[in-house]
């Protein structure tokens, strides 16, 4: 009997040629190998999932606070009105904008769009980078309830598999609403009833289609968008919204031009609101600068600033009684809010101040007006007015850093060593922007400032020449305390340190402080320059139109009477 071997068992038909039988088998097995990695990977990638609790989706984000420089809150953004909504209070036409812009086939996929993904995947390997993400609303809402933000493979594969056992758990209704409910837009607004009632002074369900398309417009850049902070940029992309509607034949080119037509009502400045405060309305400002260009869209947010409660408070209070003092002792009638919205109140004693930290910047106090809920206008940040004799050290500094007499006293005769244009120059350097007059009339004090611009040109000359760039947020993290900025003092030398020095000598000295105090010679602004042990400070007392506040002499009396209830 011979002995044959036996055939190695195969899948392939005979009829498959010898040559091709090779190729064919060992694609097959990779076929059997890819399977089996994409169901560990799978398998994996599901009990990753599993560590999040999908309950956490239906809830209200946490609050966003803001803290002091000691860790006390000073606000709790968005407290008073957080609201969830449901499916049934959302617009129809903002689901379809909705749609529109983010998510086409939001009701026909299973919460990922696989073909868009892989179209995307074709393009980010083209790209060699993750400038595409296909992602679904389903998706945007896993990570935003979960921050998962990283651009990497990991992070993708995990919020798939979060979004499908999203889907599996909530209805799309329940998806939208969760969503619009979670997202931010701006201006503080966790959640689209907020944006409705900050925006528009209306609940989520009274919006009007322009409205509804002007929210969905501003979902993927709720800083630079808003339409408190620019309203050409949200109604371009209110506009885009309504062009991808058409596109879609959710409306037609008609019904465009009418909602584009549509009144846009926001709520006024005087009635928003989210701000109770000048420190706050600046708390704001600089914060939506940061979230802008960190790209940070998550709520539950701790903002910690670098204001000093105390101080803040103690500097409020002394200003207003100098105020009063300089009302003659009459008081001061508050008008009514009607009165301010009317544009019929009467004007009054206005005032505002800032206190730099010495060496960072920091800005521990800032006063920008008499009363934030009769007037928003900022007064230590945009008001510009004539620094009169207070103007001496910065004639000083510019005369000590050309090698020139210091003449305490003697701004002219200091002054006119270099010129009105270098003093110009340099101050420049100091942190002051002007307008600046010229000749004798710049050394008679002709040169515009703000209290903040000045406090910076102040804290350069107390730091040895070191100009800080002020800032009020100090760090931002999230819910779970990772940090997600950290700002850093910055310094640039912008006179010599000698220079700096030297032009202190036209100070005062009380206690531990130095002190310039000097009112402009039409008596219509009074200043109060004191460099402390720890800040530099800078008051400013006058009307918002020009008028003399009463004579020099009570004046000059006012300001230095606070000048020593300051210091002590």
């Amino acid at each position: 009997m011979s002995w044959r071997s036996e055939k190695p068992r195969t899948f392939i038909p005979a009829w498959v040629p010898r040559w091709l039988q090779g190729p064919l088998r060992l694609a097959i097995r990779l076929g059997i190998a890819g399977i089996c990695v994409f169901l560990a990977g799978a398998l994996l990638y599901f009990g990753l999932s599993l560590k999040y609790d999908l309950a956490k989706v239906a809830q209200l984000p946490s609050r966003t606070a803001i803290l002091d420089r000691a860790g006390q809150e000073l606000e709790v953004a968005g407290d008073s009105n957080r609201r969830l909504i449901v499916r049934e209070q959302i617009p129809d036409f903002m689901v379809k904008a909705l749609r529109a812009r983010e998510d086409a086939r939001f009701f026909d996929h299973s919460g990922v769009d696989f073909l868009g993904l892989a179209r995307a995947t074709l393009r980010n390997i083209k790209d060699r980078s993750f400038t595409q993400g296909a992602s679904t609303l389903s998706m945007q809402l896993a990570r935003n309830s979960f921050d998962i933000r990283a651009k990497s493979l990991h992070r993708k594969f995990l919020e798939i598999a979060i979004t499908l056992r999203l889907e599996r758990q909530y209805t799309k209704d329940e998806i939208l609403a969760h969503y619009l409910n979670r997202i931010y837009f701006g201006a503080g607004c966790d959640g689209v009833e907020e944006a409705a009632r900050t925006y528009f002074g209306k609940t989520t369900s009274d919006l009007a289609p322009s409205e509804c398309a002007m929210l969905v417009g501003i979902i993927r850049g709720p800083h630079i968008f808003s339409p408190f902070r620019n309203l050409d940029a949200a109604v371009e992309q209110r506009d885009q919204v309504l062009a991808r509607m058409i596109a879609m034949q959710f409306i037609t080119k008609e019904e465009a031009v009418a909602i584009r037509a549509e009144p846009i009502q926001l709520v006024p400045p005087d009635m928003r609101q989210a701000e109770r405060s000048y420190a706050l309305q600046a708390i704001h400002a600089e914060r939506d600068l940061i979230l802008d260009r960190q790209d940070i869209q998550n709520g539950g947010l701790r903002i910690s600033t670098t204001l000093d409660r105390s101080w803040q408070q103690r500097l409020e209070k002394e200003l207003t009684q100098t105020a009063v003092s300089l009302e003659g002792g009459k008081g001061w009638a508050h008008p009514t809010h009607e009165a301010y919205v009317a544009g019929s109140a009467p004007a009054y004693l206005q005032m505002s101040a800032v206190t730099l930290e010495k060496g960072s910047g920091a800005i521990l106090a800032l006063v920008g007006g008499r009363d934030f809920l009769d007037s928003r206008f900022n007064r230590s940040i945009s008001a510009r007015r004539d620094l009169g004799p207070t103007f001496e050290p910065f004639i000083a500094a510019a005369a000590a850093e050309r090698g020139k007499r210091i003449l305490p006293g003697r701004p002219l005769q200091t002054g006119r060593q270099i010129g009105s244009a270098e003093t110009e120059r340099l101050t420049r350097r100091l942190g002051i922007t002007g307008r600046f007059l010229e000749g004798d009339d710049l050394f008679r004090g002709g040169a515009a400032a703000s209290p903040l611009e000045t406090a910076v040109a102040l804290a350069t000359l107390a730091t040895k020449g070191k100009r800080p760039s002020p800032f009020i947020i100090r760090e931002i993290t999230d819910a779970s305390g990772r940090v997600l900025f950290t700002r850093h003092p910055d310094l640039s030398q912008a006179i010599s340190a000698d220079a700096a020095n030297e032009s202190l000598r036209v100070f005062s000295r009380s206690g531990s402080s130095l002190i310039l105090t000097g009112s402009t010679h039409s008596c219509t602004d009074a200043w109060l320059q004191r460099v402390g042990p720890s800040g530099a400070t800078v008051a400013w007392f006058g009307f918002d139109n020009p008028t003399r506040i009463t004579d020099s002499k009570t004046l000059d009396a006012a300001v230095s009477n606070l000048a020593e209830r300051l210091g002590q």
